[in-house]
């Protein structure tokens, strides 16, 4: 009887999961620092200043997308009505890349616009 209480306590005890710990507590979390190359806020004249002209233009209701592009970058600036002015138009977002799809540096890809770099 012994042998058998032993065996049930074993294998019970190997179908015991461990008691669950809380994960390690790290220092504060710091958000990324957004790589801002001063486009957000731009109204669409002050953009087509600074890129020149878009590849594509993309209305969806009241918002813009505008698209710049070279052979070594593509900019997609999302343009949304400002606060208290509909007739306004803001950037609001920024996303940056290669031509490939990979992720760029928004500050390199703005300045490869203005220098003319292809």
């Amino acid at each position: 009887m012994r042998r058998f209480a032993l065996a049930i306590t074993l294998t019970l005890s190997a179908c015991a999961t461990a008691p669950r710990q809380p994960p390690p507590q790290a220092g504060p979390v710091q958000p990324a620092e957004p790589d801002r190359a001063g486009l957000v806020g731009l109204t669409p004249q002050q953009l087509l200043g600074k890129l020149g002209n878009p590849v594509l233009q993309v209305r969806e209701g009241t918002s813009l997308k505008l698209q710049f592009r070279n052979s070594r970058c593509v900019i997609d600036a999302y343009l949304y009505p400002a606060a208290g002015n509909a007739a306004l138009l803001r950037v609001e977002h920024v996303d940056t890349r290669a031509p490939s799809g990979i992720r760029a540096s928004e500050q390199v890809c703005v300045g490869l616009f203005q220098s003319g770099g292809n």
